[in-house]
């Protein structure tokens, strides 16, 4: 359920793209991403802080592309979000315990991990980095060089798709032999 509806600003987003056009479909993410908020915080008491980030941007680009009708506010958003994360990895490297890398990887993985030393980990952070900067590069290129309804379909599972295989690599390194061989 929890993954339903961290997916479901985008999926309703992309669902009135494609009924509507961009500025029906910026009007929706923007409710959705408001829903999605009220859903966390009604279920646990908080949000993430990924998702107040994420709603504060749709809420200033969707509302200047509504009211500006230009849906490069909207595209952009993307972009400024991916950047915004790359360089929350990138003081990561420098500030705290343990890179972001890290602690995404391990809160994701448990237990099931190889031990790694630091400096493995602050490389595999700043690849990151590197990954997220090109993402929201790759982001605007399609923005700029495809119909809105293409933009809308990357945006939604062409990145998503990019993130798996980007991860997947990662996975099966991070695995001990053992577990990523069965």
């Amino acid at each position: 359920m929890q993954q339903l509806v961290d997916y479901l600003p985008l999926i309703a987003f992309w669902a009135a793209l494609m009924l509507g056009d961009i500025f029906i479909a910026t009007g929706v993410f923007i409710v959705a991403c408001a829903a999605q908020i009220a859903w966390h915080w009604r279920k646990t008491g908080k949000v993430k802080t990924m998702h107040w980030v994420m709603g504060v941007l749709v809420l200033v680009f969707g509302t200047a592309t509504l009211l500006l009708k230009d849906a490069r506010y909207i595209q952009w958003k993307t972009s400024i979000f991916l950047w915004l994360v790359a360089v929350a990895f990138l003081v990561s490297h420098f500030i705290g315990a343990k890179p972001l890398a890290q602690r995404f990887l391990e809160a994701s993985l448990t237990e099931h991990i190889e031990p790694r030393s630091a400096g493995t980990w602050h490389r595999l952070n700043l690849v990151w980095v590197a990954f997220l900067c090109v993402l929201g590069g790759v982001n605007l290129y399609v923005a700029y060089n495809f119909s809105q309804e293409a933009w809308g379909t990357y945006k939604v599972f062409g990145q998503m798709i990019l993130f798996l295989l980007f991860l997947l690599p990662q996975v099966m390194w991070l695995l001990p032999k053992e577990q990523a061989s069965s």
